[in-house]
C-alpha cells in the first residue's frame, strides 16, 4: 500500500492550477497526480467557469508545504475553491486519485 500522504488543492482554472502545480513542487519534495476538472452548474456565475483539482503527493510534512504555496499561488490569481491533506489515504481513496476527466470528451 502506498503510505505518501495526498494534497488536494481546488482552484479557479487552469492557468491557475498549472501555476499553483508549480508552486508546490517547487516549495517541496512531492510529486504531482493527473489534475482533474470539473465544470459545475454554477459555472457562469463563477470567476472561472472550470475548476481545477492539482493532488499532490509526499510525506505530510512535503504535502502541506506544497499545498499552502500552491494556494498562495492561486489566491494571488483567480482563487482557490478548496484544499484538503489526507495524511493515510485508503485503498479506496488512493483509486480515486486516478481519476481524471480532462482524459474525456
Amino acid at each position: 500500500m502506498d503510505e505518501r500522504a495526498v494534497g488536494i488543492l481546488e482552484v479557479f482554472g487552469l492557468v491557475c492550477a498549472f501555476m499553483a502545480a508549480d508552486a508546490g513542487v517547487k516549495a517541496a519534495n512531492v510529486t504531482l497526480e493527473p489534475f482533474d476538472k470539473n465544470k459545475p452548474a454554477n459555472a457562469d456565475s463563477l470567476p472561472v467557469p472550470l475548476l481545477v483539482t492539482i493532488k499532490f503527493r509526499g510525506t505530510v510534512e512535503d504535502v502541506t508545504a506544497a499545498v499552502e504555496a500552491g494556494r498562495a499561488v492561486a489566491e494571488a490569481t483567480t482563487g482557490v475553491v478548496t484544499s484538503h491533506i489526507i495524511a493515510r489515504p485508503t485503498q479506496d481513496t488512493l483509486k480515486m486519485l486516478g481519476i481524471c476527466a480532462f482524459d474525456k470528451n
